[in-house]
């Protein structure tokens, strides 16, 4: 066996080995935070902070996408030969 193959295949033991080590139980008595900001109603102010973070990024992305699709055009325009006709 090669020396790369015994690495690898010691990595791939330590790490499924290890999965079982790195599990975490499951919490039977919920996110104490979260119960917090329900009970206190700030869990929309949370909610709401989310979504208007996720609609920039999405605004942002369509403007990118726009301001990439015009230097598209410019370029393929630029590059296009001219029909000149005899």
């Amino acid at each position: 066996m090669s020396l790369f193959l015994k690495g690898k295949l010691a990595l791939a033991t330590v790490l499924l080995t290890a999965q079982n080590l790195f599990a975490q139980q499951p919490v039977t008595d919920g996110v104490e935070m979260a119960d917090r900001l329900r009970a206190d109603g700030k869990i929309w102010v949370v909610v709401a902070v989310i979504a208007l973070v996720f609609a920039g990024i999405i605004v942002y992305l369509i403007q990118l996408d726009r301001k990439i699709g015009k230097l598209e055009n410019e370029v393929k325009d630029k590059h296009q030969p001219l029909n000149v006709r005899p």
